[in-house]
């Protein structure tokens, strides 16, 4: 074979002739299957990117044909009808969502060349070009024919997927990044050799930009942790003005979230040390109210998210440890600790809330998980579900045993949700105070393990057991590219026929 040129490029109407001998030479299974000279017409006038082709030394021996579609429209029971208005390509919308490939082919004698390759490439070029969600494309599977008696087509696919059977069409997809999302009956009835089934493909867009009327939405993210040192406090002013001197520092370097540690206002309990423990936590309850009144006025005037570690409080007469998000724009969210210590519990009795979610910011989806919850791997797994992309630990741990125990389930929960995960703690010694003694810290931002993240999976951390503050940048877009194309996909990759979550009675 004299291979002089190889070329992509936009079709154009006078490629329709070699266009149509190509086509007729790629599809001798199916009769008469060609396109019309009238059909390419339209396709080039309405969406000229759109229409690539392939040509060996001047000749077109393929191309790959699209529309764009507004896939809410159609949803995933559709057929190559109805997506294209009957040939009719009225389906095509400027202001569509996904990129929908409606044909595919190369010429046999040209096959083996990696050609196919370059048309699908040049799709997904065009795809983040335009900032379309995805590719979506109903894939034929022509060796279904070989194997209807003693497979299913579910059975069909997974074999495939696992290569014991090849397909050339679906085996191609797959290795190109494509997903089966479904099986579609009837979409081409006339394939024969695909008894009328075919797959719904899909490759999404790690680079899509979703239009959003939140302000200032960014990728690169500034997080600020705060390493608290328990030191005594005669009273909530005091208490304030060190905590506002830590959001003073921090927002000056412009970060987007400051955490500060779990129960860091513990130090005001010195004035009730004559009750007994659970007593006392309930007196320190009745300061979180202007706390958190004043954290919000800080978020609003130092421009910075405030997540406030954790206070107590008492809601119907039980008794919670609550962590607060303050946003910048002056509202207020709470996270309340699901799973108290036994320690908790037995001095303080206090009592696990019920709820958990991701909230929205201007700088990402955040979870916020209270220090021993972050030992439970189904919560993070249930907010990784819920797209979070940045889970905040405020923590309090007495000893090295207690502090580790926080940061290697932090790590892990970092590698198996493919998010990253920011800890916070206390340091120092508070001897006034009952059951507060000492505190152990090494705060630290922990990132997923792969490329494009440090080999030991730490952003930055502390210097442990020492007050200060820590300010790491953490690449949102990073963790799409990760879900994507990690060296393994934890996130994809789950066994959901075998196992699953539920929360609240609602599988997850």
């Amino acid at each position: 074979m004299d291979l002089q040129s190889i070329e992509l490029r936009t079709l154009e109407v006078q490629d329709y002739q070699e266009l149509k001998k190509s086509m007729k030479s790629a599809y001798l299974d199916m009769d008469d299957d060609h396109w019309d000279l009238a059909s390419i017409r339209k396709l080039i006038k309405l969406f000229p990117d759109g229409q690539v082709c392939v040509t060996v030394n001047g000749e077109v021996v393929g191309c790959a044909l699209s529309i764009i579609v507004d896939y809410t429209k159609f949803g995933d029971n559709h057929t190559y009808k109805q997506i294209t208005g009957g040939g009719s390509f009225k389906t095509h919308t400027d202001k569509g969502d996904v990129l929908y490939g409606i044909e595919v082919f190369i010429h046999p004698k040209y096959r083996g060349l990696r050609l196919a390759r370059r048309l699908y490439d040049a799709r997904k070029a065009l795809c983040e070009k335009l900032n379309l969600k995805s590719i979506i494309a109903g894939g034929r599977i022509p060796n279904y024919q070989k194997f209807q008696s003693e497979l299913t087509p579910r059975q069909y696919i997974d074999k495939v997927k696992y290569k014991e059977i090849f397909d050339p069409t679906l085996s191609f997809q797959l290795s190109n990044d494509f997903h089966v999302r479904k099986i579609l009956r009837n979409y081409l009835p006339e394939d024969a050799r695909s008894k009328g089934f075919a797959t719904l493909i899909e490759w999404n867009n790690v680079y899509y930009e979703e239009i959003s009327t939140v302000i200032n939405q960014k990728t690169v993210v500034r997080i600020g942790l705060v390493q608290w040192q328990m030191r005594p406090y005669s009273n909530i002013s005091e208490l304030m003005k060190h905590a506002e001197y830590f959001v003073d520092a921090v927002s000056d370097y412009q970060s987007d979230f400051i955490l500060f540690p779990e129960l860091f206002n513990t130090p005001l309990m010195a004035e009730y040390n004559h009750m007994d423990a659970a007593k006392a936590m309930r007196e320190l309850a009745k300061f979180t109210k202007p706390i958190t009144e004043a954290f919000t006025k800080l978020a609003v005037s130092y421009n910075v998210n405030i997540i406030a570690g954790s206070m107590p409080k008492i809601e119907d007469d039980s008794l919670y440890n609550v962590s607060y998000l303050f946003r910048r724009n002056g509202s207020m969210e709470e996270s309340v600790k699901l799973h108290p210590t036994p320690s908790e519990i037995n001095s303080w009795g206090m009592r696990g809330g019920s709820d958990l979610k991701v909230f929205d910011t201007d700088a990402g989806r955040i979870g916020i998980l209270i220090c021993y919850d972050v030992e439970f791997p189904e919560l993070g797994r249930i907010l990784a579900g819920q797209d979070m992309q940045i889970l905040f630990v405020p923590f309090l741990t007495d000893t090295q045993n207690g502090y580790n125990r926080v940061k290697f389930c932090a790590q892990a929960r970092a590698v198996e949700n493919e998010c990253y995960v920011a800890i916070a703690g206390c340091v120092g010694n508070l001897p006034n105070v009952n059951n507060m003694d000492i505190s152990y810290a090494q705060s630290a931002v922990f990132t997923p393990s792969d490329f494009g993240f440090p080999t030991n999976g730490i952003q930055s951390e502390a210097t442990p057991n020492a007050e200060m503050i820590v300010i790491a940048d953490v690449d949102l877009s990073t963790l799409g590219q990760l879900h994507e194309y990690g060296s393994v996909q934890n996130l994809k990759d789950r066994r959901t026929d075998l196992y699953g979550i539920t929360f609240n009675g609602k599988k997850i």
